[in-house]
C-alpha cells in the first residue's frame, strides 16, 4: 500500500505560489514545544531556585514563534485558499488545526505575567477555537468512513489535547473549575482513543515513513495529561498521577524504541510532535518533586529536565538550518 502523504502540504508548481512559505497547521506543534519548555523552566524556579531568565527568553520566543505562524497561516487562507481547505478536509492533517486553538491559549498562560488582560483574551479565543473544532472533528469522525490507515496519533489533538491544555491554562487563569471539567473530557477521550490507535498499530499496515513522526504524539496523553491533572487539584500527588506518570514514563521508553524506524524519515517539522510530550514529561516530574513527592519521582525530575533541553535544542538547531536552506517550508 502507499504511504500517506506528508502533514506538510505541497503548493502547486506555478511561479506565484512557489515564492509563497505555505504554514501548515502541524508547525503549531513547534509553540507546544517551545510553549511546554518555558512551564517546565517556571516549574525548575521554584524547586531548584533556577534563574528565571531562561525561561522567559523560551517562552518569549514561542511566543514571537506563535505570532509568525499566525500570520502566514493567515495569509494561506487568503493567498493559497485551495491549499488551506485541503488540509482541513484531509484525514490526517485536518486534526493538526486544532493545535491553532491549543497553542493561542498555551501563548495566553505564558502572556499572564506582561498582560493579565492579553492572556485572558488569548486564553477564551484559543478556547473557544479549540472546543469548536473538537466537536466539529470529532462529530464527523463519528459519522465513519474513515480509511483505517489514516488513524493515527493525530486524533489525539482535537479532544485530548486540546481539552488538557485547556485545563492547564484554565487553572493558571484562575479557573480551577474549568480546569476540572476540561481535565475529564481529556482523560477520557485519551482512554477511548489510545484503543483504537493500538488496534491500528498493531493489525493494519505500517504507517508510511513521511507519517512515522506523528508516534511522537503517542507520549503527550498521559504526559501532558498528568500536567493538567496536577493544575486541577491541589496537595501531595496521588494515585492517579503517578499512575499517569508511568504510562508516560513507558510511552518514553517506546519513543527510544521506535526511533531508529522513525528515522528513515528525514529531519522535517513534523519530528516536532515529540516536543510537547517530552516537555510535559519534565514539567510533570517537577511539579510532583515540587508539591513533597520523594523517592524515583524526585530522582527522576533532574536527568528528564536536562535531556527534555537537549531534545529540544536539537530541535531547534535542526529546524534552524532547514529554514537556512529554504527546506522547512514547503515553498
Amino acid at each position: 500500500m502507499n504511504a500517506l502523504p506528508s502533514p506538510v502540504i505541497n503548493a502547486p508548481q506555478g511561479s506565484a505560489e512557489r515564492r509563497i512559505p505555505v504554514v501548515p497547521a502541524a508547525f503549531f506543534g513547534i509553540v507546544l514545544g517551545l510553549g511546554g519548555l518555558a512551564n517546565a523552566w517556571r516549574a525548575a524556579e521554584a524547586l531548584w531556585h533556577l534563574p528565571a531568565w531562561p525561561g522567559q527568553t523560551i517562552g518569549l520566543f514561542g511566543m514571537l514563534v506563535w505570532l509568525l505562524l499566525l500570520a502566514g497561516y493567515a495569509l494561506k487562507w487568503i493567498l493559497l485558499r485551495p491549499r488551506a481547505l485541503q488540509e482541513l478536509e484531509h484525514p490526517v492533517q485536518c486534526c493538526f488545526v486544532g493545535l491553532i486553538g491549543v497553542s493561542t491559549m498555551l501563548v495566553g498562560a505564558l502572556a499572564l505575567p506582561y498582560s493579565p488582560v492579553a492572556a485572558q483574551l488569548l486564553f477564551w479565543c484559543g478556547a473557544l477555537w479549540t472546543v469548536s473544532f473538537a466537536v466539529w472533528r470529532t462529530g464527523a469522525l463519528w459519522t465513519g468512513g474513515r480509511e483505517p490507515t489514516t488513524t493515527t496519533a493525530v486524533l489525539h489533538l482535537p479532544t485530548v489535547a486540546g481539552s488538557h491544555v485547556l485545563a492547564i491554562a484554565g487553572a493558571s487563569l484562575g479557573y480551577g473549575d474549568i480546569a476540572q471539567l476540561a481535565f475529564g473530557a481529556g482523560f477520557f477521550s485519551w482512554l477511548a482513543i489510545e484503543s483504537v490507535l493500538l488496534n491500528r498499530l498493531l493489525t493494519a499496515p505500517t504507517l508510511g515513513e513521511p507519517l512515522r513522526p506523528t508516534i511522537g504524539i503517542q507520549l503527550a496523553p498521559p504526559a501532558v495529561g498528568a500536567v493538567a491533572y496536577l493544575s486541577a487539584t491541589t496537595g501531595p500527588p496521588d494515585m492517579l498521577a503517578h499512575a499517569m506518570l508511568g504510562y508516560a514514563l513507558l510511552q518514553l521508553l517506546l519513543m527510544l524504541r521506535t526511533l531508529p524506524w522513525v528515522m528513515k524519515q528525514p529531519f522535517t517539522a513534523a519530528y516536532w510532535a515529540y516536543s510537547f510530550g517530552l516537555t510535559a514529561l519534565a514539567s510533570a516530574t517537577i511539579r510532583m518533586a515540587d508539591r513533597g513527592d520523594g523517592g524515583i519521582v524526585a530522582s527522576l525530575a533532574l536527568p528528564i529536565f536536562v535531556l527534555v533541553n537537549a531534545a529540544i535544542a536539537l530541535l531547534v538547531v535542526a529546524s534552524g538550518v532547514a529554514f537556512v536552506r529554504g527546506k522547512l517550508f514547503p515553498q
